[in-house]
């Protein structure tokens, strides 16, 4: 699987600490490095057939249809995508003209959408800092399906200042209507050097409110049960069969080449990641530089990767994997998780472990703490 980094944004979200830049000037000498990095990187994953694509960001529905093919092509130069199963565009609803569907689609390439809609609330979207509105959202993903996009994802944030219960019940209710088949919910989060952390800091909005965060995440679980949704990781939700390919196997450890400024990279026995500057990135390219760094992991490294990513999906741990590649250190944590399964925070599955309904809520604190 391949993920393209495309870090450009018209302007910056009150609360995103992704590496991106709020110009456009650069996109094209950004394209033409990313490819050379294609080129630079084929060698990187032990097979070359690619299954899986995912432009993310930032925002790459900035390119233009003709870019994104031109980085199709020089995949299709140096790995085998004639089985692609899913390729994936995080795109902004204002980018998704008439126009620019149109030209999606005929590219024959991009057949995932995945709408960065956050609030289908107009309140909620201007303390954001986005630039479309709830009624330009909801029209965005109807014209996306008459332009034949069956699979596409939206985003939304809960726990947001201001948005009560209803507020959020409202936000669900317009994703019953428009009946797309997947959907990603994050609480909203405070992440340092963020326009969200200064103005809590100088106490211009309010803290997040933990409760309300529990009561919106409850209150989706409930409404994904209602309207049959499977709640298979975390934050993500789909109707049956329509799982993100590709995020699903970032869950499940399978190697990844990442290309473009700030992206990361895993080839099961390393980490590589970019660095985090697209002048410098454009610059080193086009001298044949992957400016980068990498770090060799140990076998305790990948355990405690496996226990961080697993333990958030439904499925959850395999213990045939873990016995298998982790013998010494499974014998140890197994003991670990049935404290777990006694609070109602894990269920035994068929494989091993996953988190309950419940669990969910404390996956993180519960990974720390299985940590070796």
């Amino acid at each position: 699987m391949i993920y393209i980094h495309v870090p450009y944004c018209k302007q910056r979200c009150l609360y995103c600490a992704f590496y991106s830049v709020a110009t456009r000037s650069s996109i094209q000498p950004y394209v033409d490095a990313l490819c050379n990095e294609i080129a630079l990187r084929k060698n990187y994953l032990k097979h070359s057939q690619i299954r899986t694509i995912y432009f993310g960001g930032g925002t790459p529905s900035l390119l233009t249809a003709a870019q994104i093919m031109q980085v199709k092509q020089t995949i299709g130069r140096y790995f085998d995508i004639s089985n692609l199963e899913e390729v994936t565009l995080e795109a902004n609803p204002e980018q998704l003209t008439d126009k620019y569907l149109s030209e999606l689609k005929k590219t024959d390439f991009i057949n995932r959408l995945s709408i960065g809609v956050q609030s289908f609330n107009d309140a909620d979207l201007k303390l954001l800092n986005r630039w479309h509105t709830g009624v330009q959202a909801e029209s965005v993903v109807k014209k996306a399906k008459e332009y034949g996009f069956e699979n596409i994802s939206i985003d939304l944030i809960y726990a947001l200042p201001n948005c009560g219960v209803d507020g959020w019940k409202n936000n669900l209710q317009k994703v019953e209507e428009l009946g797309v088949s997947h959907l990603s919910c994050y609480s909203l989060t405070v992440e340092e050097g963020t326009m969200l952390d200064t103005l809590i800091n100088k106490g211009k909005l309010p803290q997040v409110d933990e409760e309300m965060s529990i009561k919106h995440y409850e209150l989706l679980v409930q409404w994904a049960k209602d309207n049959g949704y499977i709640h298979y990781e975390v934050s993500n939700l789909c109707k049956p069969n329509c799982e993100a390919k590709h995020n699903s196997r970032y869950w499940n450890s399978t190697p990844y080449l990442g290309v473009g400024a700030a992206a990361h990279s895993y080839d099961g026995f390393s980490r590589q990641w970019n660095i985090d500057n697209v002048d410098r990135y454009i610059h080193d390219l086009q001298h044949d530089i992957v400016p980068c760094e990498r770090e060799e992991l140990e076998e305790r490294d990948t355990y405690n990767e496996y226990l961080m990513t697993a333990l958030r999906t439904l499925n959850g741990l395999d213990k045939d994997v873990l016995e298998t590649k982790y013998p010494s250190l499974w014998k140890d944590t197994e003991i670990l998780l049935q404290k777990y399964v006694d609070q109602g925070l894990l269920q035994k599955t068929n494989s091993g472990y996953g988190p309950t309904s419940k669990g969910y809520l404390f996956v993180d604190a519960i990974a720390t703490d299985l940590m070796i």
